[in-house]
């Protein structure tokens, strides 16, 4: 876990590698993206008889928010780094965009009586604990009741994958944390949310993509598992869907 977390992206090249670098096509975590974006849509369309209001947490340079064009009446996005909101905006990502302090994000009042999703990716693993307690604050202030809507947060290194098996080679490496599902339930229960649903989006480690021959059936396993919810605890990349009590 990184302390400075929130100090890492701001940067204009560090911005710009998130989305050219991490996110290039064809890249372990742009497969993640595609999958995540198919079913996203259809989680949305599925438990959202009316467009909702999306308040995407850490919003980084859009991805969450761009991956639900369309299906939602309008979009929120909050994050503190100026550089990775400047990315979003270079993209046009349609939405209202948020620079925040780290220790006091709070949703805009939004003048609406359509539901609201609140999304956290990739936020969780390298984030400090209050970081974490932010989010959660955050997602309850935006969903108080059941019916106000859902949380959507994403685990992208569960303790419980096979990727764990190679975290003896990242000794020391700050950037290769892991969580247990108990430890997001624990998270989502101590701020008042159950656990409705949770999909995995890779069972494979990046390393299963290292080969270019082998990269092909790694992609087919990977699509496979993400439409069979069962395997999302033995996935790499997990999304929780929670409701609050």
């Amino acid at each position: 876990m990184r302390r400075d977390y929130t100090q890492v992206f701001q940067d204009d090249a560090a911005a710009a590698k998130y989305d050219w670098v991490v996110y290039q096509p064809g890249s372990y975590s742009s497969d993640i993206n595609a999958r995540q974006r198919r079913w996203l849509r259809a989680l949305v369309r599925r438990h959202f008889p009316e467009p909702p209001v999306q308040h995407d947490f850490a919003c980084g340079t859009g991805r969450a928010i761009a991956a639900l064009a369309g299906l939602v009446e309008q979009a929120h996005g909050y994050d503190t780094s100026a550089q990775m909101l400047n990315q979003a905006r270079a993209a046009g990502i349609d939405a209202d965009l948020w620079l925040v302090p780290d220790s006091d994000a709070q949703p805009r009042q939004v003048r609406s009586t359509a539901p609201a999703l609140v999304t956290v990716f990739r936020l969780l693993l390298n984030s400090p604990q209050a970081v974490r307690d932010t989010a959660l604050r955050f997602a309850t202030a935006v969903l108080d009741r059941p019916e106000d809507g859902l949380l959507l947060l994403e685990n992208h290194g569960n303790l419980a994958s096979v990727r764990h098996l190679s975290r003896s080679r990242h000794t020391g490496n700050a950037w290769f944390a892991e969580l247990s599902h108990e430890e997001v339930v624990d998270l989502l229960d101590r701020y008042g949310f159950d656990v409705v649903e949770r999909r995995g989006f890779a069972l494979l480690p990046p390393g299963a993509y290292a080969r270019r021959w082998l990269r092909p059936l790694a992609r087919r396993c990977d699509d496979l598992a993400s439409r069979i919810g069962l395997l999302a605890g033995v996935c790499v990349n997990v999304v929780y869907v929670a409701r609050r009590r």
